[in-house]
């Protein structure tokens, strides 16, 4: 079975996510993408769009854990209300969202890979 502290996980998914750099540690295990968010705050509309994302929205179902920080989802071209989560919570942003993290922040994820 495999394991890892967060910091330990491959950076930018071992190549996988090459535009997020350091970032963003993740590995697939599994059905399942393991991810380990740390930044000093970021706005991933352009990087989305960029990305070649249709619609330029992320397209996976994020759940996840706050260590510290925040993160906004916003659902562009919906009447879903923004939401943020903050340190403390765990969360759940449905596909077809764009993450902007407003603060510094370190977040756990488990998403489908």
């Amino acid at each position: 079975m495999p394991h890892a502290k967060p910091e330990e996980l491959p950076s930018g998914g071992g190549g996988r996510w090459p535009m997020v750099g350091d970032g963003f540690r993740s590995a697939q295990w599994g059905d399942m993408e393991i991810g380990y968010t740390i930044t000093e705050g970021v706005d991933c509309t352009q990087l989305y769009q960029l990305g070649g994302l249709p619609g330029g929205v992320c397209t996976c179902p994020h759940y996840g854990y706050i260590f510290e920080g925040s993160i906004r989802a916003t659902y562009p071209n919906t009447d879903f209300p923004d939401e943020t989560a903050t340190a403390g919570e765990a969360y759940f942003f449905p596909a077809g969202h764009v993450l902007i993290y407003p603060e510094p922040t370190r977040a756990l994820e488990l998403n489908p890979a």
